[in-house]
């Protein structure tokens, strides 16, 4: 009995120490507004609000698969509720005001207008920075957060309007994004949304979408360390890592053995050797793994910009310079691949992928370009022919085909990649260019350019919310 006394006295001080009695000063603290779920810090406050609670149960009835993605999520468990993502204030740019129609329909217990509160269909990286600031800030300066940018500085097929906006739509901006509009009833344009693009322009400022690769409204960490995550878009003719992967000795280990390893490890705690045995793509270019710390900008780690026509040091890659030297990347690198292998397997693997690197450069491509700028000089072929003449398709496959995989299946140990789907049909589209460009100067003739080219319609503006106002 005496012990009891002296523990409920002991909890009694503790609980005036940590001013858990209440004072005051307590009495005063400002109540929420009524329609505004209760900020949250540190997720010390367990409880939801009814306009919390009145979206679950909604949803739980009129789109039950969402309602059960997110009952299976970490959010659930964690009690982050919809309004947690979804929250906005009535003045903000992505507000759904279609959304305030549902409260008035009473077709349900939980569509009232006493839950009425307003929300964005969008979440965006600004919306996610609020419990993860770290990770927006990471991939707010990756090449995926400003893939659209880039593109539009590089790309023919945008600048040139050379393919339309249905085929801009269901084919680039799936994976490199769309600008997000709004009509002038408040609802998303249907040309921009839905779309999950890694580097979509947000209405509230942001770029991007963390639900590419932690798709709603689940937001598996599972799911984004798998590589079919990242298959969704880096796979196909032009830049095949998934197939590439899947070829490799890290590829055909995962697949033997992947169902064993423990893929739901807590962020920062993924560990080779301990929850998986071989890397998938996440573990080389994001994963945390030994010194070097999780990143969610995958421009880290990489000492070659591949995508480009010449080979080039990420620092010299005019449309998004690394803001640090390959060397250093070179060594991010390394470091991840001395978790499973010795300094002389690293050392020799980074060798060889030079030395391929090298050689498609100096082979390949630069004598096809000095053979294309021939062309040009002589007047027979026009500096805008593009995908019009087929002998510049030649050229533009060369490297952005055959030079891509070959480099690619190089750099992830596929030699299937490197050698047969590259280097072989690097030299058969080599020769093909070099003896039709041959012939031409030979005879001096143009080169076919068709008068016409189907689907050419789309618009050459570069984004103005991008780039500002198109310059007079």
């Amino acid at each position: 009995m005496r012990k009891s006394l002296l523990w409920l006295g002991a909890a009694a001080l503790l609980a005036l120490a940590w001013g858990l009695t209440p004072g005051p000063a307590q009495a005063q603290k400002p109540v929420p507004a009524p329609n505004q779920p209760l900020q949250k810090e540190f997720r010390i406050v367990r409880s939801m609000s009814k306009q919390a609670v009145a979206c679950i149960q909604c949803h739980k009835l009129v789109s039950p698969g969402i309602f059960s993605d997110w009952a299976h999520s970490r959010h659930a468990s964690a009690n982050i509720t919809c309004l947690d993502c979804h929250k906005a204030e009535e003045f903000d740019p992505d507000v759904a005001k279609e959304h305030y129609k549902v409260y008035e329909k009473g077709d349900n217990p939980w569509a009232k207008a006493a839950y009425r509160v307003p929300i964005s269909g969008v979440v965006t990286p600004k919306d996610c920075s609020r419990c993860h600031p770290d990770e927006a800030k990471q991939y707010s300066v990756s090449k995926h957060a400003n893939t659209l940018q880039i593109i539009w500085q590089i790309d023919p097929w945008l600048n040139f309007g050379l393919n339309s906006d249905f085929e801009r739509t269901n084919g680039c901006f799936t994976c490199h994004g769309t600008v997000l509009k709004v009509d002038k009833n408040g609802k998303l344009d249907p040309q921009t949304w839905p779309n999950v693009g890694v580097g979509r322009l947000n209405l509230d400022g942001s770029r991007g979408s963390c639900s590419a690769c932690h798709t709603r409204h689940r937001f598996s960490v599972a799911e984004a360390r798998k590589p079919d995550t990242c298959g969704q878009c880096h796979l196909g003719p032009d830049h095949p890592q998934w197939e590439i992967y899947n070829e490799s000795k890290h590829g055909s280990i995962m697949r033997s053995q992947g169902e064993k390893w423990n893929w739901n490890a807590a962020p920062g705690t993924w560990t080779p050797g301990v929850d998986y045995r071989t890397p998938t793509c996440a573990a080389c270019h994001m994963s945390g793994s030994g010194v070097e710390l999780t990143t969610h900008d995958v421009t880290r780690r990489l000492s070659w910009e591949m995508q480009a026509p010449l080979t080039i040091r990420p620092q010299d890659f005019k449309p998004w310079p690394s803001q640090t030297s390959w060397q250093e990347e070179r060594t991010r690198m390394r470091n991840i691949c001395l978790q499973c292998h010795s300094q002389a397997w690293a050392d020799s693997h980074f060798t060889q992928m030079d030395g391929a690197v090298k050689e498609y450069n100096n082979v390949y491509y630069q004598p096809a370009l000095k053979k294309l700028d021939e062309l040009y000089k002589k007047g027979l072929l026009p500096k805008d022919a593009f995908f019009k003449a087929p002998l510049w398709v030649q050229f533009y496959e060369l490297w952005h085909h055959e030079g891509r995989r070959a480099r690619m299946g190089a750099a992830m140990m596929a030699p299937d990649y490197s050698w047969w789907h590259g280097f072989y049909e690097c030299k058969k589209r080599y020769l093909e260019f070099m003896r039709e460009a041959d012939e031409l100067i030979k005879h001096h003739q143009k080169a076919y350019v068709a008068p016409y080219f189907p689907a050419a319609t789309g618009s050459t503006q570069k984004p103005p919310q991008i780039f500002g106002p198109r310059k007079k």
